[in-house]
């Protein structure tokens, strides 16, 4: 009796980004429309999730606010099986899978497990962040560093010496800054930042209820926490925004408050095509959001044939 032999399968690391499907890198867009099984995190948006084909697998694996529904060894078994099997797996990340994403891990267990792996960069939520806001994260002049702090310790025993890494020209950026910035407010003193140092609270960035509240230092333990995902930006640019706002920069307004702007809401209005799009089959998503570049895609395939 012939014995049937499977080539083996591939595992993409993929970044999905901050939300929205017409973020995705074309690469990462490509590769989810002809996924076989897909492994994905709470912080990836349905919106995304609508670009992957019906026929695949989708499994849920987030441990967010610590709820697991899968383990991370059960994830590297799983991605490793289905590989074996000579599919086409998709670790979906929201973000960018290199950042505070657990991808050293997975790496290391498809590299003993012999398994094939290529990473997908993702726009991360420090970069959506800023750009929701329109600051910049560097400036030549006053803001030469930046840092991105993880302020969810997993051993709880780390101590931070944020007195070796936070001075004045340093833009600050922490993801899951949590609900409670009292802590995080002393550290930052102590490591010396003057009280009046700006601060901006970022929730839900480039979503249409996105929520971006300025404050400085000394008022950031008495300011109410946003919806997660949120982060929090720390540093002198952070007032490039808010002097933007006091010019009138066109379009800032829209930015800053989009679900009660009226222009924005006119904006939405004149967008209805693509939001409609939404909630149509995958193939139509995928006309809008990449109709341009579909003959690269065509290419593509038939060179794989």
């Amino acid at each position: 009796m012939p014995r049937i032999f499977s080539l083996p399968g591939k595992v993409y690391l993929i970044g999905a980004g901050p939300g929205r499907a017409d973020l995705l890198t074309l690469r990462a867009f490509e590769i989810l429309r002809r996924a076989d099984v897909v492994l994905h995190d709470d912080l990836v948006f349905s919106e995304v999730l609508q670009v992957i084909p019906a026929s695949a697998v989708v499994l849920n694996v987030g441990k967010r606010c610590g709820n697991k529904k899968f383990t991370q060894e059960q994830i590297h078994e799983r991605m490793t099986a289905e590989a074996r099997q000579g599919r086409t797996v998709v670790r979906l990340k929201g973000g960018d899978p290199l950042i505070f994403g657990r991808a050293q891990e997975e790496m290391q267990a498809l590299r003993e497990a012999g398994i094939e792996f290529e990473v997908v960069p993702g726009i991360t939520a420090a970069l959506a962040a800023a750009a929701a806001a329109q600051i910049p994260l560097t400036e030549r002049r006053s803001a030469s560093k930046l840092l991105f702090v993880s302020n969810h310790q997993c051993d709880k025993k780390v101590l931070r010496n944020w007195r070796s890494n936070v001075v004045s020209d340093t833009t600050l950026v922490f993801y899951m800054p949590g609900r409670e910035f009292s802590e995080l407010v002393e550290d930052l003193r102590g490591g010396g930042l003057a009280p009046e140092t700006p601060c901006l609270l970022v929730s839900n960035a480039t979503l249409p209820h996105q929520e971006l509240i300025r404050t400085t230092l000394s008022e950031l333990s008495a300011t109410l926490a946003p919806p997660a995902p949120s982060l929090l930006i720390v540093g002198s640019m952070v007032a490039e925004g808010a002097s933007a706002a006091r010019q009138g920069t066109p379009g800032f307004e829209e930015t800053l408050t989009l679900d009660e702007n009226k222009k924005a809401r006119e904006l939405d209005r004149k967008d209805a095509a693509a939001t409609s799009a939404l909630d149509l089959p995958s193939p139509f998503l995928a006309h809008k959001l990449f109709g341009p570049f579909r003959s690269f895609f065509d290419e593509e395939a038939h060179s794989r044939m």
